[in-house]
């Protein structure tokens, strides 16, 4: 079909989420591209940090067709053994600290979001949270329930009552904002849609040391940071802060619809009675998105390619000079460079898509462009992309 009718179409019959999408038809992906008819675009938000080992990894299409030979969907979750969960587990597991142990498969961050609610509110017979000012948790009711922001979530009230919200580093807030009635605390160590902002880590150890003191769990959102991002498996290894629940989605799932919140057994076997089926889902911990998953878990490990994203994210850093450039923020490949203000900001992006260089922006730092490409990317790549955003950044503003 004619890529225009095709778009055309998208947008008649595909429930839109803006008024003014991309509407670019990517016909395949490999690596670090995107193919959309004769154009070729530079991938540099992995779907937002998806994409973590790039597009149509043959190790992670071996393991889904694998799978996809053995048997899909089989039963609701956590009714039947499947070896993809079993071994992903297993394997995952291995990798943390010995008390988050334990995986509750998901299909999503959202979901996980919320599941990790429901679990502290079961464990500690408590119903109140606490965030962080201007992080991002989701869309679904509870995970919004999370957002400070009003303006994406007024249209959606009423929300869970009982949410507090503290800034980000502010340790002179820890004691009024936990309290002995929290059930938990929800943290991003490196928050997103904030503009890749790293918590210090004098700060998550005292937000740790204050959960410990009432009883709170303290749950770390690395939807985004996980599977090799920041130049570690997870985050939280860089801040010597161990949660009680460690949140997963996204590159989690190697290109594949996965989340998971993982805990020790002692917590997770609260959902297992009072109620009986605390949590359940049909399609969480799909076989094989698990599949996946599990391959794109031992390509890190043999490739150790993660182990290297800090110094390309000092490459990127380096390359990127220009007055208009204000600061670049965020850990590994988690890079935002900040402009004055979002109407520059936009317009760079905007140049640099037209360009073939796909980036975008923040939620709730809309100064801000996004850097987050696959962690394959190599340095001839990564200097021209910095090419790119310098002739944007020069043809977009006043000589200075």
């Amino acid at each position: 079909m004619p890529s225009t009718n095709l778009r055309n179409l998208f947008l008649q019959h595909v429930a839109q989420t803006s008024d003014n999408p991309l509407n670019i038809q990517i016909d395949r992906a490999e690596g670090v591209y995107l193919y959309s008819g004769d154009k070729v675009y530079i991938d540099c938000i992995s779907g937002i940090s998806v994409s973590n080992l790039g597009h149509s990894r043959p190790e992670i299409i071996d393991a889904v067709n694998e799978q996809m030979r053995k048997h899909t969907h089989l039963m609701v979750y956590g009714e039947l053994v499947q070896s993809p969960q079993v071994l992903l587990a297993k394997e995952l597991t291995a990798l943390l600290p010995d008390q988050l142990n334990s995986v509750y498969f998901v299909n999503s961050g959202s979901e996980a979001i919320e599941g990790a609610m429901k679990l502290a509110k079961r464990y500690t017979d408590r119903f109140r949270f606490t965030a962080q000012k201007l992080a991002y948790h989701g869309s679904t009711q509870g995970a919004l329930s999370l957002m400070s922001d009003p303006f994406f979530s007024d249209a959606f009230t009423p929300l869970l009552p009982g949410i507090t919200f503290m800034d980000q580093n502010s340790i002179e807030q820890i004691e009024a904002s936990i309290t002995h009635e929290t059930a938990a605390v929800f943290i991003e160590p490196i928050m997103g849609e904030k503009g890749y902002l790293p918590c210090e880590i004098k700060y998550l150890k005292a937000v740790r040391k204050r959960c410990d003191e009432v009883g709170a769990l303290l749950i770390f959102d690395e939807i985004q940071s996980g599977y090799g991002r920041t130049g570690s498996l997870f985050a939280f290894e860089q801040f010597d802060v161990i949660p009680d629940v460690l949140v997963l989605a996204k590159g989690f799932g190697g290109g594949l619809p996965l989340g998971a919140f993982v805990s020790s057994k002692e917590i997770l076997s609260v959902m297992t009675h009072q109620p009986v089926l605390g949590h359940i889902t049909t399609f969480g911990g799909h076989p094989v998105s698990c599949a996946a998953s599990l391959a794109a878990l031992n390509l890190l490990l043999e490739t150790k390619i993660h182990l290297d994203v800090p110094r390309k994210s000092e490459l990127f850093k380096s390359k990127l000079k220009h007055p208009a450039i204000k600061s670049i923020s965020g850990s590994g490949f988690m890079l935002a460079i900040e402009f004055e203000d979002a109407v520059l900001c936009r317009k760079i992006i905007d140049a640099c898509v037209l360009e073939g260089l796909l980036v975008d922006w923040f939620l709730f730092s809309e100064s801000k462009m996004r850097i987050a490409p696959p962690l394959i990317m190599e340095d001839e790549v990564i200097a021209r992309v910095c090419g790119i955003i310098l002739d944007k950044i020069q043809e977009s503003v006043q000589p200075f």
